[in-house]
Order: C-alpha cells, then sequence, then structure tokens
C-alpha cells in the first residue's frame, strides 16, 4: 500500500516539476491547464489531447499545460465522470432514458446511442466547469509564485555578482 501512495506523490511531484518548467505567462498556462482539465471530464477520451489541443489554440491557452490537464482524468476518475456526465445530462436535457447506470457497464452506457451521447456531452460540459475553474486558479498561483520566486532567485544572483 505504501507502494501506491508513494506513486500517486510521485506522479504529482513529476506533474509539479513539468508545469514549473512551462514557459509563459500566469495566465497563459493557467488557461491551458483549465481547458486540459475541463476537457477531461467530458466523454471523449480517445479525444482528449486533441480537443484540449484545439481550444488551447483558439482560446490562446497553453498547448503543453493543456497537454498535462486532459491526464485529470485517468483509469480511477473516468468511469465516475462518464457516470455523472449521462445523469447531470439527461437531468439537463430533461430526458430520461431508461438504462441502469453502473460502473462495469460503460461499454453499454456508449451503445445507447445519440440520446445518450448527446446527454453525455452536455453532462460532462456543465461537471468540466467547476474543476476547470479550480485548476485555472491553483495553476496560476503556482505559476505566479514559480515565477516570483525565480525572479527573486536571478536578483539576488545579480546583487553578489557586484
Amino acid at each position: 500500500m505504501a507502494t501506491k501512495t508513494s506513486s500517486i506523490k510521485d506522479r504529482l511531484k513529476a506533474l509539479l516539476v513539468r508545469l514549473k518548467e512551462l514557459q509563459g505567462d500566469p495566465r497563459y498556462i493557467a488557461m491551458g491547464m483549465a481547458i486540459g482539465v475541463f476537457v477531461s471530464v467530458t466523454p471523449t477520451i480517445p479525444f482528449h489531447t486533441v480537443i484540449a489541443l484545439a481550444l488551447a489554440f483558439i482560446f490562446r491557452g497553453s498547448k503543453p499545460a493543456a497537454a498535462i490537464g486532459v491526464w485529470f482524468a485517468n483509469p480511477v476518475t473516468i468511469p465516475v465522470f462518464y457516470i455523472g456526465s449521462f445523469k447531470v445530462g439527461t437531468l439537463i436535457l430533461n430526458k430520461p432514458i431508461a438504462f441502469d447506470v453502473k460502473l462495469e457497464s460503460i461499454s453499454e452506457l456508449m451503445t445507447l446511442g445519440l440520446d445518450v451521447t448527446i446527454a453525455m456531452i452536455v453532462g460532462g460540459a456543465i461537471l468540466g466547469i467547476l474543476p476547470a475553474i479550480i485548476a485555472y486558479i491553483l495553476t496560476y498561483h503556482i505559476m505566479t509564485r514559480v515565477r516570483e520566486k525565480a525572479k527573486s532567485r536571478k536578483q539576488a544572483l545579480k546583487t553578489e555578482d557586484r
């Protein structure tokens, strides 16, 4: 069990290192991350990265940050996102679709047709808003702090050289 916790910590540290190495203004990077996280919640898994990169281009966000943001979706969260998308979408569209939603029936859910697909896309878009906003705020604060620390180090080195 300690190995899995260590692995999660290692992955988070690696993600943070990659994030810190990204170039650009904190708002630019935060926009890309928010786009990636938003897309990761939608039921478009085979196209997450492509969609996130296209949206990052359109909305002028960091493309590498968008690609990192889609990693928010993973084998553990995807079933939850898909089922949540289905339930929220059918509620919003007021289209009750007779289907017993269970974690082991994602493939059955995807074969139910256009109504289900539309419901899932609408639901996923709604569910993706809050995580995207949180991702933007967190990324912006992290990147602002990283930039400030780098600037302070640079100025300290200049002062030492004199």
